[in-house]
C-alpha cells in the first residue's frame, strides 16, 4: 500500500516546497494539489463534502496546482505528485498538455494526472464549461492531450475543441504518458476509466466498494483487451488509522491519498509527523 497526502489549501505561511519536502522525508509516496481557480460569492450549489452544503471558505485559498506542484519538483526527488484533481474542462487543453508535459519533464516522470469535471456548474460558467455534458468536453480534452504527448504534429475536429495541424516536440518522461486518474463510482465511470484512464480513486471509499469496483474494472479491462494490473485503485480521504488502511488494501486498493485538515500551515507539520508515525508501517522514510 503507497500512501500520499494532499493538502487542502495554503491560507497558512507554510510554503509549498517545505511541506513536499517534509512529505518526502517522512516516506510518503506522493504529494497532490487540488484545484479551484475561483470561488462563486453567490453560488447557490449546496456543498457535497458538508452535511450544511455551504462551500467553505478554504476552497479560496488553494495555490494553483501545477505551480505548485513545480516547487515541489524542484525540491524533491523521488515522491511522486499529482493533481487531486486537476478540473480539465475548464482548462485550453492545448496549454495544459503543454504544462503536464513540462511538468513530468523537470520532475524526471514523477506526474500523476488526477482528472475531474467540476461539481459546482457556477464555477464552470466562468470558463465556458458545458456543465450538463462536461465529460463529453472532458473526453475530448484528454484525447487531445493524449495526441500531443505522443506525436510530434496533430490535429482535431471535435464538437468543443478545433486545430488546424500543430507541432509539439516537449513529451512526457513517462511513456506513452502520465497516469490519468478518474473519479466517480457508476459503472459508466470504470467504462472511461478503462478507455482513457490508468486509475480510479473514489471518494471515501468503503472496502465493499473497492473490493466491487476492482472486480468490474478486472472485468472491463480483460474484455477489452488491457491489464487489469495496469489500472490502479487510490482511496482518497479513508480513515487515518492502520486498520482502515489495511482494509482498503485487502479490498484492492493500491494507494490511500490522506487529507491534510485546513489550514495548512506550520501548524499541519506537527500534525503530518503523528500520522507517518501511526502509519509508520505504510511508509518509506528515508
Amino acid at each position: 500500500m503507497k500512501l500520499g497526502v494532499v493538502p487542502v489549501n495554503f491560507a497558512g505561511s507554510l510554503n509549498v516546497a517545505d511541506l513536499a519536502k517534509f512529505v518526502e522525508d517522512l516516506g510518503f509516496e506522493s504529494f497532490w494539489l487540488p484545484e479551484h481557480t475561483v470561488v462563486p460569492v453567490n453560488a447557490k450549489t449546496a456543498y457535497p463534502g458538508s452535511d450544511q452544503g455551504g462551500i467553505p471558505e478554504f476552497m479560496a485559498y488553494m495555490v494553483e496546482p501545477f505551480v505548485g506542484l513545480s516547487m515541489a519538483a524542484a525540491v524533491t526527488n523521488r515522491v511522486l505528485l499529482g493533481t487531486c484533481v486537476s478540473l480539465v474542462p475548464e482548462h485550453n487543453p492545448l496549454v495544459l498538455a503543454k504544462r503536464i508535459a513540462s511538468l513530468d519533464l523537470i520532475s524526471k516522470g514523477r506526474f500523476i494526472f488526477g482528472v475531474g469535471t467540476g461539481w459546482l456548474p457556477e464555477e464552470g460558467d466562468l470558463f465556458k464549461v458545458d456543465f450538463p455534458r462536461r465529460w463529453t468536453q472532458t473526453r475530448e480534452a484528454l484525447e487531445i492531450m493524449k495526441m500531443l504527448w505522443t506525436q510530434n504534429q496533430t490535429h482535431f475536429d471535435g464538437d468543443y475543441y478545433r486545430f488546424s495541424p500543430i507541432y509539439s516536440f516537449v513529451h512526457p518522461v513517462q511513456q506513452p504518458h502520465p497516469p490519468i486518474v478518474l473519479g466517480g463510482s457508476a459503472r459508466y465511470v470504470f467504462k472511461r476509466i478503462v478507455a482513457l484512464g490508468d486509475g480510479w480513486m473514489p471518494i471515501r471509499p468503503t472496502p465493499e466498494q473497492i473490493a466491487n469496483g476492482r472486480g468490474i474494472l478486472n472485468e472491463l479491462a480483460i474484455a477489452n483487451g488491457r491489464n487489469p494490473k495496469e489500472i490502479v485503485i487510490t482511496a482518497y480521504d479513508p480513515p487515518q488509522c492502520p486498520e482502515a488502511i489495511q482494509e482498503l488494501k485487502d479490498a484492492g486498493a493500491e494507494r490511500v491519498i490522506l487529507r491534510l485538515k485546513p489550514p495548512s500551515g506550520p501548524e499541519i507539520l506537527g500534525e503530518l509527523a503523528k500520522i507517518a508515525d501511526r502509519l509508520s508501517d505504510f511508509l518509506n522514510p528515508r
